[in-house]
């Protein structure tokens, strides 16, 4: 990173935050966020060594990314941006957002506003607009992240061996503690891994694990064992499956990474990786 704009700043990435404005529409049926501005999360998470983020489209704002376009642009180049786009967007949107640093393109079929592989109900289905987007975020060098279950893999594993764009995983693909050493989801992860993907270690409490989260030690292990320097951490600030006055500390969703990893890959997932990634 020798020269580049982001020098000045605590070399630590957090690769998955969001951050809300409380005056935004957010989707029915969904939660209604506190606000939880930019400058909020930067100072917490450079309080610990993260001066870089990854700002990551939440789901309850759909594919109206306002908000973390805006706090992109506020910052000239310190932070990423994954975010969620029709089909039909245009080049020069595109473009545009390249800009200000949004390097990826989230598909959810996990939260309850998300979608899902296989539409049943007419709309269109996440592998629809896969097709439809992946070509171009290619040519642009982004990626698809995936917010996913297990047994989504197998299909995810043969989207991008048949349109090989990048693909990272949010939130430990998915493998939960609970996952059998059988279950098909191992096979297509190193199907994913071999294919160039990248895994964030990220949401513990999604994967039905209770703060110190040592019951996903192991599954951390094998998992970064199958991604090598293609993994990466970030804290999922602020944490909206909790209270807004019942926050998990934000150091405590690094420590399953600094009890599972040797040192060499606590500073991959922090540093060397993201860095690479997003930058």
């Amino acid at each position: 990173m020798q020269g580049s704009v982001l020098d000045p700043f605590a070399p630590g990435w957090d690769s998955h935050v969001h951050v809300f404005d409380a005056g935004a529409a957010v989707a029915p049926g969904h939660y209604r966020p506190v606000h939880r501005p930019l400058a909020d999360i930067e100072q917490l998470a450079g309080h610990h060594g993260f001066g870089h983020l990854v700002l990551v489209q939440p789901s309850v704002y759909g594919a109206d990314n306002t908000v973390l376009l805006n706090a992109l642009a506020a910052k000239k180049g310190r932070h990423r941006g994954v975010v969620v786009l029709p089909p039909s967007i245009d080049d020069a949107a595109l473009g545009t957002m390249h800009g200000i640093g949004v390097r990826g393109v989230r598909f959810n079929l996990v939260s309850p506003v998300g979608e899902r592989l296989d539409e049943q109900g007419g709309g269109q289905s996440a592998t629809e607009r896969f097709h439809a987007l992946a070509p171009r975020l290619r040519a642009l060098g982004w990626h698809v992240q995936w917010y996913a279950r297990p047994e989504d893999l197998p299909t995810i594993a043969a989207l991008h061996a048949a349109c090989p764009v990048l693909a990272v995983l949010d939130h430990l693909a998915g493998m939960h503690a609970g996952v059998a050493t059988d279950h098909p989801g191992w096979r297509a992860l190193e199907q994913l891994a071999g294919q160039g993907s990248w895994v964030k270690l990220s949401g513990w409490y999604r994967l039905g694990a209770q703060a110190p989260y040592e019951a996903l030690d192991d599954t951390i292990r094998k998992v970064a064992g199958l991604f090598g320097q293609r993994t990466i951490w970030g804290s999922d600030w602020p944490h909206t499956a909790f209270a807004s006055d019942a926050l998990p500390a934000y150091a405590s969703t690094w420590e399953p990474v600094v009890r599972a990893l040797t040192a060499t890959q606590k500073q991959c997932a922090r540093e060397q990786g993201p860095a690479s990634l997003y930058a």
